[in-house]
């Protein structure tokens, strides 16, 4: 093997090379004849990946090619970092929670910021306002338009990403650590100073519009939002588009004063991962966010979480469709209750790829359906456990029938090698979950959202790998399936409209 540094950056890999540059990640090809199988490697011997594509290689061991690929990033290197990682974490004076977490010689820094301003806490009367808020805030600020906002990124190799969530709007970004204080000052102006432009307003709720209607030929996505909305009553149940009629109502005016109600630095909760200084990184933060002001309207006692409004209840919604579409759910553990891993392993064991009970027992045993998972959802307070599949009108009452059963044989059958396996597949996930930095970073600001701390993924996995047979037993009696909440869509409702 042929390892080799050159003055642009690292090289790695077979046709494949990632030149790293202080102005720009950028990847590019070149011919077998001038590559050789190469893996970054330090001036003092650590074996080091690259930043952007995410590229993972993974040798045989017995001196023959390296395999490149894209995804997941570092998965068959050792975790050194691991032992070398240390958390910081404060409340900084204006009121943001931080976690810093210090990973020596990472080549990257990333920045994950949330704001306590999701759909959960809309004025009901403009339901979606959280989403155009998200979707307008990057279109420009008080000192640049949205294009040069852009470029501003561009120019110094930083992604940007956002999303919206039920009870938090996201910000992330990945960037050389140098560049770290540019990217926290371009985000401070992007969140605090947004222009929020009439055209971009307009443009935004069209488009809000048109995904909503969209929603109606994606029979899997609807099925969602109306098992959301009923099981989980409101405000947790409603959609990120929110409604037609309320979306039509909503326009700047609106999706400004969602802003200013909600974007202050005691609704923010922000990680940063990477070789970074704590107090600098504390520092700039304070500096970048100084302009924002707590609202006389913002009511931060709502950050304490916003609890489930459960109702069992079945209603079928009539749609002509060729696969019949079956969603039930049942309230299970929090994300702070003792049982909580439990029940993540739990649904290892039914839905953790193709060995999971449900794809062997659903799809494989009998044929009843094309596609069949479950899933957990926890907002800040409470959780619940989900399952669906799509199937045939004609096999729905015996598919709903053996999604109940399947879970409850849990308690009667369950395997110390299904355990194990469920507990392996849980705990790899975890290890190689994409680029080292950017998941812990991701990991840390939902542990700030859940438990107001960061706890370390060793203590988490322990807690995983204890789990027993006698815990998914418990587990489950604790969590009776008496009491559900069931939508079909579809042709074909349930026969006598049963839930059990």
């Amino acid at each position: 093997m042929v390892v080799r540094q050159r003055r642009s950056g690292w090289i790695i890999g077979r046709n494949l090379r990632c030149a790293l540059s202080r102005s720009a990640l950028r990847l590019r090809r070149y011919t077998r004849a001038e590559a050789a199988a190469t893996i970054a490697v330090s001036p003092s011997g650590q074996v080091r990946a690259p930043v952007w594509p995410r590229i993972w290689v993974r040798g045989n061991g017995g001196g023959g090619p390296l395999l490149l690929g894209f995804g997941r990033m570092e998965s068959a290197i050792s975790p050194a970092w691991l032992s070398e990682m240390r958390i910081d974490q404060r409340r900084l004076a204006n009121g943001i929670d931080l976690a810093v977490l210090q990973i020596p010689g990472r080549p990257v820094a990333n920045l994950e910021i949330r704001v306590f301003a999701g759909y959960a806490y809309e004025d009901e009367r403009y339901l979606g306002v959280a989403h155009l808020v998200e979707e307008t805030l990057s279109k420009g600020t008080a000192r640049r338009d949205g294009r040069a906002l852009n470029d501003a990124f561009d120019e110094i190799g930083a992604t940007h990403a956002s999303f919206t969530g039920r009870e938090t709007l996201g910000f992330s970004s990945l960037c050389l650590p140098e560049f770290l204080p540019q990217t926290i000052a371009l985000h401070g102006e992007m969140l605090s100073t947004p222009s929020f432009p009439d055209d971009a307003c307009e443009v935004a709720v069209e488009l809000a519009l048109q995904s909503l209607s969209a929603l109606q030929d994606d029979p899997s996505e609807l099925t969602k939002k109306l098992i959301y909305a009923q099981a989980y009553g409101q405000p947790l149940g409603r959609h990120p588009l929110g409604e037609r009629e309320t979306l039509e109502r909503t326009g700047r005016e609106q999706i400004v004063a969602h802003w200013r109600r909600c974007f202050t630095p005691r609704r923010m909760q922000v990680a940063v991962a990477g070789a970074v200084d704590p107090t600098a990184v504390a520092d700039q933060l304070e500096a970048a966010f100084s302009s924002l002001e707590a609202s006389a309207d913002s009511d931060e006692d709502e950050m304490c979480g916003l609890n489930i409004q459960f109702v069992p209840k079945y209603s079928h919604h009539e749609k002509e469709l060729e696969q019949e579409q079956v969603a039930l759910c049942f309230p299970g553990s929090s994300a702070d209750d003792p049982d909580y891993y439990v029940q993540k392993v739990a649904i290892g064991i039914l839905s953790g790829g193709m060995s999971g009970r449900l794809f062997t027992e659903v799809r494989e045993k009998q044929g009843l359906v094309y596609w069949v998972g479950a899933w957990t959802d926890q907002p800040r307070v409470g959780g619940m456990v989900h399952v669906g599949a799509s199937t045939t009108p004609e096999n729905l009452d015996r598919t709903y029938e053996t999604l109940i059963r399947e879970v409850g044989r849990l308690a009667d059958d369950l395997t110390q090698s299904e355990l194990d396996r469920a507990i392996a597949g849980l705990v790899t996930r975890a290890r190689t979950r994409g680029d080292v930095t950017r998941a812990r970073a991701a990991e840390a600001v939902e542990d700030l959202f859940y438990y107001g701390r960061v706890i370390p993924t060793d203590e988490k996995l322990a807690r995983i790998s204890a789990v027993t047979i006698r815990d998914i037993r418990d587990y489950l009696a604790a969590h009776p399936r008496d009491r559900l909440s069931v939508v079909t869509l579809g042709p074909q409702k349930l026969a006598n409209g049963r839930m059990a």
